[in-house]
């Protein structure tokens, strides 16, 4: 029951994405060959909505469950090849399934359940990330 909320949030988002055509393949191209603005637009406007709520968390020094400050750390770039070669592996799996990890779910409850490919072996990944972390240079 406790998760109920999330699944409602989580199919009102990818309704959303669907709807903004976020989801289709052709739109992704078309950003990637420069040919329209929509999906910048959605990006840019989802990284101004993220800025706004972390800036209205940090203001409001909200609290997690435990009592701990809500907010992301700050970051070390370093050499930044970290970031470098994760930005690649990423835009690769992007180019080779036409979507990133919200898109491919709501691609799945769209009716395409090629996709569900995409879900698990994304999956598998995160998993295998977190099993290899601690033995990875960070």
């Amino acid at each position: 029951m406790a998760l109920i909320p999330y699944f409602l949030v989580g199919g009102i988002f990818g309704a959303v994405l669907y709807e903004a055509e976020a989801i289709s393949w052709f739109r992704i191209q078309e950003m990637f060959r420069f040919e329209a603005f929509q999906m910048y637009g959605i990006i840019g406007s989802a990284v101004l909505v993220a800025a706004a709520s972390l800036a209205i968390i940090r203001w409001m020094r909200l609290r997690d469950a435990t009592g701990a400050a809500v907010g992301l750390p700050p970051k070390t770039l370093g050499r930044g090849v970290r970031y470098i070669v994760g930005g690649a592996m990423f835009g690769v799996g992007w180019a080779l399934t036409g979507a990133c990890p919200g898109p491919m779910a709501a691609l799945v409850g769209a009716g395409l359940p090629v996709m569900i490919v995409a879900v698990v072996s994304a999956l598998v990944g995160t998993w295998t990330y977190g099993y290899l972390r601690p033995r990875l240079p960070h």
